[in-house]
């Protein structure tokens, strides 16, 4: 911050030293004033004067009254005052705009700079490894003057974690006391500190810590991975299947943590000898038709074509279904079920109504293209059986 004040005035010196210039130093030669010029010029003219008269071009009667005449003017014009620039007192023009500038210019870096910003940047430091364990200990120094800090005690216990110093965390936990008692999510975080300390097992002080957290919040994350866990490692498959597969439900069906979760059921039922669970019914619920193609546009068809109908909640672009075929003949019929989902968690049986339309493409990809034939989306009642759908455009 000092060195960037130090540098921005000292440009601003040399700024104002370089137009003030012509204040400091006086020129070597004066100008030519008017009154200097006036003289010239007539003393150039009495010379041609004087020249006519030795000539003999005019008489001296002519001579002596256009001598008297340039006199007078020569008199009249060189008594005026002369107009050559005087300047004011040099010092004081100096300071009056040493200060306009220097006021200018703390008005524009009021107005648009940021000194505090410019600090910070400054006083910015990479975080590493040793500079967080130096926090973890200045904050852990501070809490044990403060011992009913509970809160603290909770966050200084998480940073343990972090770190993964998972003694000093569970210590951390317990003279967090009752502060986690009502945070499903602490009693969670404590009791995988505990069970990692106790070599993965879970008996004890961790399930009640697990169970605590569950009645608190039966769909916590961590409580239920750690619960079917427990269960695992102590042989109840049954009950680690429980446990997964209701948190499996709360996980996007195509996340890698949903496919790591049903990856362990799936051991967890071949250790434990039980069946397979068995797929739900997929229901036949949904909107089927007709789609047709103007006539105008069969000349575009060509071998290898691909027809798709796709049903969309109204307003959103990603499908909840998509029925796919090679183009043979028209009119082709489709149907559009949950069978065709693109996710099992969006089923087009449990949408009220779909916007449905058509798109026939060369190459078959999701994106439209240009060229791809389309019709008109439609919006139909979930259930209807006779939509009838026709391409008569092309994407421009």
């Amino acid at each position: 911050m000092t060195s960037f004040l130090i540098s921005a005035l000292l440009l601003l010196i040399a700024a104002l030293f370089w137009f003030l210039r012509p204040l400091f130093f006086k020129p070597k030669e004066l100008a030519t004033s008017r009154r200097q010029m006036n003289a010239a010029i007539y003393r150039e003219e009495l010379d041609k004067l004087e020249a006519e008269r030795a000539s003999g071009a005019i008489d001296i009667e002519s001579y002596e009254q256009a001598h008297a005449e340039m006199r007078q003017r020569l008199f009249q014009d060189t008594d005026e005052p002369d107009d050559l620039s005087v300047m004011g007192s040099p010092k004081k023009t100096i300071i009056g705009i040493c200060i306009f500038v220097i006021l200018l210019s703390i008005g524009f870096y009021v107005a648009l700079g940021d000194a505090p910003r410019i600090a910070e940047k400054n006083a910015e430091k990479p975080m590493t490894k040793e500079s967080v364990d130096l926090m973890v200990a200045q904050f852990a120094e501070k809490l044990e003057k403060e011992p009913d800090n509970l809160q603290g005690w909770a966050m200084l216990a998480r940073s343990y974690r972090v770190l993964g110093r998972n003694v000093e965390a569970q210590k951390a936990y317990e003279r967090a006391g009752s502060y986690v008692d009502s945070d499903p999510q602490l009693l969670a975080d404590y009791a995988d500190v505990i069970a990692t300390n106790n070599n993965g097992n879970f008996s004890g002080k961790p399930m009640q810590l697990l169970k605590k957290a569950l009645a608190l919040d039966p769909d916590n994350l961590l409580a239920l991975w750690l619960k079917g866990t427990a269960a695992f490692n102590a042989q109840d498959y049954k009950g680690a299947i429980i446990a997964w597969e209701r948190l499996a439900k709360q996980l996007p069906a195509d996340s890698d943590e949903a496919r790591s979760i049903n990856l362990s059921i799936e051991e967890a039922r071949s250790k434990g000898g039980l069946a397979p669970a068995s797929k739900p019914a997929i229901s036949t619920k949904g909107v089927s038709g007709q789609v047709d193609l103007a006539p105008t546009l069969k000349s575009k068809l060509k071998s290898g074509d691909i027809l798709m109908v796709i049903a969309r909640k109204p307003g959103e672009r990603m499908p909840v279904a998509v029925f796919k075929t090679a183009v043979t003949s028209f009119p082709m019929s489709f149907a559009l079920n949950d069978s065709l989902a693109m996710s099992p968690n969006a089923l087009i049986s449990q949408l009220s109504e779909v916007s449905v339309e058509v798109r026939i493409s060369k190459t078959g990809m999701a994106m439209p293209e240009s060229g791809d034939l389309i019709s008109a989306p439609t919006t139909v009642k979930v259930g209807t059986s006779n939509i009838q759908l026709l391409v008569d455009a092309v994407r421009p």
